[in-house]
């Protein structure tokens, strides 16, 4: 049974720092592309950033970009999310999700897309 396990959430000032986990099992993590995405209240969800595992390839929406990094350890089948100054834009639950697929696709897919495999998700609140 495949499994995603989110972690490291919590509540930050603004310009505050967290660092998200998302570990694995029941998959061949090589064979994965494992994206961040985020859905906040009366918002659609919003792909973040991704890290194709085999390459360690990574990708970042421009609201990340500059403030979070994505990054991986296989040997834990874990991928993390950096995220630093953080702004109240940013409170969001935040899922990880992967596919046999390309992050190139994976950042590109609507928000109704279905993933197959993502977990149950941690919230981040950033206070002003």
């Amino acid at each position: 049974e495949v499994q995603l396990v989110e972690s490291g959430g919590g509540l930050v000032q603004a310009g505050g720092s967290l660092r998200l986990s998302c570990a694995a099992s029941g998959l061949t993590f090589d064979d994965y592309s494992i994206l961040w995405f985020r859905q906040a209240p009366g918002k659609e969800r919003e792909g973040v950033s991704c890290i194709t595992i085999s390459s360690d390839s990574t990708y970042y929406k421009d609201s990340a970009r500059g403030r979070f990094t994505i990054s991986s350890d296989n040997a834990k089948n874990t991928v993390y999310l950096q995220m630093n100054n953080l702004k109240p834009e940013d409170t969001a639950v935040y899922y990880c999700a992967a596919e046999r697929s390309s992050c190139y696709r994976m950042l590109g897919l609507p928000a109704s897309h279905t993933y197959d495999y993502w977990g149950q998700g941690t919230q981040v609140t950033v206070s002003s």
